[in-house]
């Protein structure tokens, strides 16, 4: 069983960064890697694609809107992922989750295990 936890979060000015981490707290094998993503949650919408990782590392997706400012990154030998934000915007205020699956299309909300969530506050 997948237990992901997030840790990162926090008040940011504008134009300001941070990291955050999201890692499986069980141990695997390597059998059991997954595609990772982050998505993001404001009040009264959707869970919305952020960026994702596959299993090994090797390819990665991300939103437009996050493009140029945000990296994804993983350990490969762990279901452990990162999100490097740089640069963030008010409109990039949400909780953020991580997510874990073997999943055909790594942009939708299908992913069977899910963080808890961490809040990202971007202050003008």
């Amino acid at each position: 069983q997948v237990q992901l936890v997030e840790s990162g979060g926090g008040l940011v000015q504008v134009g300001g960064s941070l990291k955050l981490s999201c890692a499986d707290s069980t141990p695997i094998s390597e059998g059991d890697l997954y595609d990772m993503a982050w998505f993001r949650q404001v009040p009264g919408k959707g869970r919305e694609f952020v960026a994702a990782i596959t299993e090994h590392g090797l390819g990665t997706w991300y939103a437009d809107f996050v493009k140029g400012r945000f990296t994804i990154s993983r350990d490969s030998a762990r279901n452990t992922v990162f999100l490097q934000m740089n640069s963030l915007k008010p409109e990039d205020t949400a909780v953020y989750y991580c997510a874990a699956d073997a999943i055909r299309n790594v942009k939708l909300p299908e992913y069977n295990y899910w963080g808890q969530g961490t809040q990202v506050t971007v202050s003008s």
